[in-house]
């Protein structure tokens, strides 16, 4: 008796082993379907230099509208008084107020309301 209880104890081992082999590869087959549907794409190239330039275009386009409004802003004409007004109010530097009143169109009062908000 004792002949026939190993082998149907050692039967059982075998099939708890299959079954978790069984597990295991379900769980590899449900991961091969999800990256089924994600495909590998390369990039070329070409598509990479394309988008070079276009972040370079667009830097460039960027750099030159600043200059553009900075040159425009150099055009407006604004009181030495109001700068050293915004200077020693707002304790910044003259080239800042000089700055924010000509955003301002030289406007001293609409310029310190700007900074002190």
């Amino acid at each position: 008796m004792s002949g026939s209880g190993d082998t149907n104890g050692s039967e059982e081992i075998q099939d708890k082993k299959q079954k978790k082999v069984t597990k295991h590869d379900g769980g590899a087959a449900d991961l091969e379907r999800v990256t089924d549907y994600a495909e590998e794409k390369e990039i070329s190239s070409a598509d990479m230099s394309s988008a070079v330039n276009m972040f370079g275009d667009k830097r460039s386009r960027e750099n030159e509208e600043r200059l553009a409004k900075e040159l425009e802003l150099q055009k407006i004409h604004i009181k030495k008084e109001d700068v050293e007004l915004i200077v020693s109010e707002m304790l910044i530097s003259k080239p800042q107020a000089e700055k924010i009143l000509r955003e301002h169109s030289g406007d001293v009062v609409a310029a310190l309301q700007e900074l002190t908000n």
